[in-house]
Parts: C-alpha cells; structure tokens; sequence
C-alpha cells in the first residue's frame, strides 16, 4: 500500500500547487480589477484602495489609514486631499483631540458612483454564493479568514523588513 500512500501524496501536492496558483491569479486579477474600476470611478488604484478600507473598518485617523496601507502621512495627505475633492471622504477634527484628524465616508453623489461600477460583482457573488450550504459557505468563510491572516502577517513581515534596510 506504501504506493497508493506516495500517489496520494503526490495527488495532493498537486492540487495544493495549483490551489496557490489560483490563488495568485485571482490576486493578480482582483488588483487588475482595482484599477480598471479605480479609472471608471475617477481615482488612482492607491486611492481607492484606501477609500476601501475606510469603507470597511469606519471611521480612522490619517495616521492610522497611513500606518494600515505602510503609506507615508505625506501620501496620505495626498490621498485624502484627492478624495475629498472628489466628494469621497470629508476630514473632521477629533474633538478629543484638536491635532488629530478623523476620516470619514462621505455619503453623498460621489459614493453612489461607485455602485454601478461594483454592483454588478456582488450581485454575481451572491448568484454564485446561493449554490453552496450555508455549511460549504462556513467552511469557506474559515479558509478566507485565515487566508487573510497569513496574507496580513506576510505583509508586516515584509515592511519589517523594509523598515530594518532603511
């Protein structure tokens, strides 16, 4: 049986090769689709990408936006003097703390441009989501999260090191 062991083996080094492989291409393409969809909406790849994560975790300081996307706070006064102008997102002063900035979604025409441009890929994600279990759907909720933990701690990894060479 030791040869149907090394077949198995062999079976499943494939198919975690070519899992990482799909990986990869879905990462390449997702940030294809990120800047296609930044032109569409009028923005550069980087300033969407920053709009996005004030999207997702709320309201943030600049320095805390810059520290998430290893941005410099000179880039991200750019980024958000570029936003802002484009009605995305409005800056407020912390009443806590009069030095510090909050950045907040601005929800106005600007954001509801960004609907046509996405909409039609959640809408074609929640089809294709509608043909799993909610126990398939779970298992692939788990694999995400701990995709993105590995991505996040390779991430810092790499900027430690970058912060180290300089």
């Amino acid at each position: 049986m030791p040869e149907l062991d090394a077949q198995a083996d062999d079976g499943r080094r494939r198919m975690e090769v070519e899992f990482l492989s799909a990986m990869r291409q879905t990462g390449s393409t997702l940030q294809l689709l990120g800047q296609v969809a930044a032109e569409r909406i009028g923005v550069n790849a980087t300033d969407l990408n920053c709009l996005n994560i004030v999207a997702l975790t709320g309201p943030m300081t600049a320095g805390d936006l810059a520290r998430q996307t290893g941005l410099t706070t000179a880039s991200i006064t750019g980024v958000l003097d570029r936003l802002e102008e484009g009605g995305f997102v409005r800056r407020e002063r912390d009443p806590k703390d009069r030095r510090r900035v909050i950045v907040n979604l601005n929800p106005g025409p600007a954001l509801r441009e960004i609907g046509p441009t996405f909409g039609p890929l959640v809408m074609a994600w929640r089809a294709a989501a509608a043909s799993y279990s909610d126990e398939e759907l779970r298992l692939l909720l788990g694999f995400q999260q701990r995709f993105l933990e590995i991505v996040r701690y390779q991430l810092d990894r790499l900027r430690g090191e970058a912060e180290r060479r300089t």
